[in-house]
């Protein structure tokens, strides 16, 4: 009660997610940092981060600062409050926080725009598809299409975090699975912000995935007038459905 509405997958485990926005304006999305330092098995969830940004009514400098120093192993967090014009990087591994402009990012399990192939692969590819996607659905197939990429880089190209070299192979991939199928990309979630009329429009596409690459679930949910132009700007109107593959979204309904 009383707590922002937020609309975000949840971990069952720790209770916290990897992507998330509220009804206020605010969103976040994590990464872990990989080959950094040693993993401590009794850190606390990375996925509270981006509940505690979703939820937080501070500002920026003192959610990092209290955040910095809580123990996480290594981390990329995106947080934006669109409603005060902030976006920005951070990285408990990497420094202060780097405010965003408008442009192309490529984040994985590195720095920002660490030149991993993947990255680089992902960046164009989002880059082709913004500049000559005729509508919102042909945008998400776009890059779904990209995310969905299977393609492994070769040893020369791959960056060297410690593991070994037959995982960097595997991970190198944007869609992972590997070949025991006990390891790999769980879902795949785009969201695009158009402009309807004189107000934003929003919309969350998220695939899941099961253990033999089949999608079991295609979800979707667009918000009108998000994100809020200020602080008193709230969410007017929810479209959310389950959907089958290969279908059309579902028609506008008030949530």
């Amino acid at each position: 009660p009383g707590a922002p509405a937020v609309l975000s997958g949840r971990d069952l485990q720790s209770g916290g997610t990897w992507l998330g926005l509220t009804a206020q304006g605010r969103m976040a999305l994590l990464t872990n940092v990989r080959g950094t330092r040693q993993h401590e098995a009794d850190a606390p969830s990375r996925g509270l981060i981006v509940t505690d940004w979703l939820a937080a009514r501070e500002s920026t400098g003192r959610f990092w600062a209290r955040t910095a120093l809580s123990g996480h192993n290594g981390f990329n967090l995106i947080a934006a409050d669109f409603s005060h014009g902030e976006c920005f990087w951070a990285s408990n591994v990497d420094g202060q926080p780097r405010r965003l402009g408008p442009g192309v990012y490529g984040l994985s399990n590195a720095g920002l725009d660490a030149p991993w192939p993947k990255v680089i692969a992902l960046k164009a590819r989002a880059s082709e598809a913004l500049a000559s996607a005729a509508s919102v659905d042909a945008l998400a197939a776009q890059l779904f299409a990209a995310l969905g990429d299977r393609s492994v880089a070769s040893d020369d190209a791959l960056p060297q975090t410690g593991i070994p070299l037959t995982w960097e192979r595997e991970l190198s991939a944007a869609f992972i699975r590997t070949p025991d199928e006990r390891y790999g990309t769980r879902c795949s979630t785009v969201v695009i912000t158009e402009r309807s009329g004189h107000l934003p429009m929003t919309h969350v596409f998220e695939r899941s995935f099961r253990s033999s690459n089949a999608v079991a679930l295609l979800r979707s949910a667009s918000m009108r007038n998000w994100p809020p132009r200020d602080s008193e700007a709230a969410l007017v109107e929810v479209v959310e459905g389950p959907l089958m593959p290969g279908s059309e979204r579902p028609p506008d309904r008030l949530g």
